[in-house]
């Protein structure tokens, strides 16, 4: 498979504070990053607190806190929350879930949008494609689960010099954006398709292979600023912010 690997996997988002404050150290899901961006600001403004945020494939994040990175929260699949909580790594007290999120198809912005409704058209689409941008095949929710959707329509083997894969989905679609033709197109996450500038949403994967992935928040086991980390946990899932997660890409 060809592959396109950024020199920075991973994003971090650091608010300016005050020498001595609180920095929340946060693991999460790419899919996520847009819903923290918008609300590190209120934190910050709260209570002092900064995000120092690392985002990208679930499995990478998973593997990071397995390895001992520094971890206050958070954000992955409820699956990986559920055997984080079960291993004692993350707390299941305060967690929250912060709703499902769709897998779609993206197209750089102004470049014409397929039709990919259907198991037919969506194979049309990636056949007439002269690259395909996704996330990791191994460690990213979208990235897998697409590859099995190349297997499905028998398209993996044919398409392979075509296929570009990336550490998680924002980079993916970064890439897609900054350097695809008008004829590429990737999938990822709904929400990494919408917070990335220079590409636009075509539509979701087709009913077959529709991909819903619920998501949810926690505080870490070891988290250095607990009480701080759940609040921040509770500010992501509150009620106040459904506008916000819906924006975001988040569904109920």
């Amino acid at each position: 498979m060809a592959c396109a690997v950024a020199a920075i996997a991973d994003l971090h988002v650091v608010p300016m504070t005050q020498p001595g404050n609180t920095t929340l150290h946060l693991l999460c899901a790419g899919a996520a990053q847009g819903l923290v961006k918008a609300l590190a600001p209120q934190l910050l403004a709260e209570t002092g607190a900064a995000i120092d945020g690392r985002f990208g494939a679930v499995g990478a994040m998973k593997e990071a806190l397995l390895a001992g990175e520094r971890c206050d929260l958070m954000v992955l699949s409820q699956a990986l929350v559920d055997d984080l909580v079960g291993e004692g790594r993350l707390r299941a007290e305060g967690a929250a879930p912060l709703g499902r999120v769709y897998t779609g198809v993206a197209v750089r912005k102004g470049a014409p949008a397929p039709a990919v409704g259907t198991p037919e058209a969506l194979a049309a689409a990636l056949e007439a494609a002269d690259a395909i941008y996704f996330p990791d095949p191994e460690r990213a929710t979208a990235g897998i689960h697409f590859q099995r959707v190349l297997r499905e329509l028998g398209l993996d083997e044919r398409l392979r010099a075509r296929q570009r894969t990336f550490p998680n989905g924002a980079t993916a679609m970064r890439t897609l954006g900054e350097q695809g033709t008008p004829h590429s197109i990737g999938c990822t996450q709904v929400t990494e398709i919408l917070y990335t500038e220079g590409v636009q949403l075509v539509g979701l994967l087709p009913r077959r292979f529709e991909l819903a992935t619920l998501y949810t928040a926690a505080v870490a086991t070891a988290a250095a600023a607990p009480a701080l980390a759940a609040r921040f946990v509770a500010m992501l899932a509150a009620p106040e912010h459904a506008a916000l997660r819906r924006r975001s890409g988040f569904e109920p």
